[in-house]
């Protein structure tokens, strides 16, 4: 990931910790190439050069889905440090927002220092997966607190008893040209207080399956559902 400021002309200005990377753990030399990404939908193929602080770079175009529209995860945090492993991977499936928040059944009690964790591990599966959006990450909430915020689009909290609909069958009914949340509980699921609360504010009750899933598998299956629809749509444009 690099910052606007390193890009100047044709060239990209390294930092040392860059340098280190390319150099020492990828053992890359002059001549060998990399892609360059700012996060902001912006990329290059960079050409190392025999100065070992500068890169010869030009754009890059591929198809780009930085005109989809935006997939917000609420998330209960659960326990440990399992968030780290949620940023990493829906990070890489191409989430645009993850609001981690506080629920009555909440067991992590998030250090401070943790958010800047988060956006450091976002950043990196961002240049993992060569995606050209860096993930919003937001300081946590209480949940009761983030209902009281208004949004547009499509609103789906996921329970794991009832019958509720299956949110794949949402999904491909909705129009996913307007954002989505979608909301996940933590160990034990929300209170049926808390899934009240979320539905008298234009939430709507989906299942992910028949099946318990962990709290920090149920962000994974409920955005991969809800990517594949996307990916769907976009096939049947074509």
């Amino acid at each position: 990931m690099v910052e606007p400021d390193q890009v100047v002309a044709d060239q990209l200005c390294l930092s040392s910790s860059q340098q280190h990377y390319l150099y020492r753990v990828l053992r890359l030399g002059a001549g060998q190439q990399f892609v360059a990404l700012d996060g902001q939908g912006q990329q290059w193929i960079a050409t190392l050069t025999t100065k070992p602080d500068v890169a010869a770079i030009a754009p890059l175009s591929r198809p780009s889905s930085a005109t989809q529209a935006p997939v917000t995860l609420v998330i209960a945090l659960p326990k440990g440090s399992g968030f780290d492993d949620v940023v990493r991977q829906t990070t890489e499936l191409g989430v645009s927002t993850l609001q981690p928040v506080i629920s009555d059944r909440t067991l992590h009690q998030p250090n401070p220092k943790k958010l800047e964790r988060w956006q450091r591990i976002a950043a990196e599966a961002t240049e993992q997966s060569e995606r050209l959006l860096l993930p919003q990450i937001l300081p946590p909430m209480p949940w009761r607190d983030y209902l009281k915020q208004v949004s547009e689009g499509s609103r789906w909290i996921c329970v794991a008893r009832g019958d509720a609909p299956h949110l794949l069958t949402v999904a491909q009914a909705s129009d996913l040209t307007r954002p989505a949340v979608i909301a996940t509980g933590p160990e034990g699921g929300w209170t049926e207080a808390e899934v009240e609360g979320a539905i008298a504010t234009g939430f709507q009750p989906v299942s992910l399956g028949p099946h318990i899933l962990r709290a920090v598998t149920a962000p994974l299956a409920a955005l991969t559902l809800v990517m594949a629809v996307h990916a769907q749509r976009k096939f049947e444009d074509i």
